[in-house]
């Protein structure tokens, strides 16, 4: 059996674009990839903060230091420049591997540069069971 777990977001970046007519996908800084450890041409869910959509795409990576972020195609009908939008990744697990994984949260301010990255510690099922 494995697990869908939580592997990795960027949280409440800005939309700098979107671009209708572009072939599709998300286009994100080098950088912002980077730092959270989403790869380039990975699956990912985005959800707007600003009016609830929310949809699966793949990641294009954009100019390092750019601060990109750019909703493509059909998907540029989801956001406008200047929504907040949440950028999660998610991996397949075992219950071994998902009880010792700690998810990577990158913070960002309203330019879309980093100001923290989180790797927050995960209590493993036992020690909730155990009363710890």
């Amino acid at each position: 059996m494995t697990l869908t777990m939580f592997r990795a977001k960027l949280h409440r970046l800005r939309v700098t674009e979107a671009d209708l007519y572009y072939e599709g996908s998300i286009t994100l800084d080098e950088e912002l990839l980077a730092a959270s450890g989403i790869l380039p041409y990975e699956k990912v869910q985005v959800v707007n903060v600003n009016n609830g959509a929310r949809l699966e795409t793949y990641t294009i990576p954009g100019a390092p230091g750019s601060r990109t972020v750019c909703l493509n195609g059909p998907a540029a009908r989801l956001a406008a420049r200047g929504d907040e939008v949440i950028v999660i990744a998610y991996a397949q697990m075992t219950p071994e591997e998902a009880r010792r994984h700690r998810p990577r949260i990158v913070l960002v301010d309203e330019h879309n540069n980093p100001t923290e990255v989180r790797e927050p510690y995960v209590v493993p099922p036992e020690a909730l069971l155990a009363g710890a």
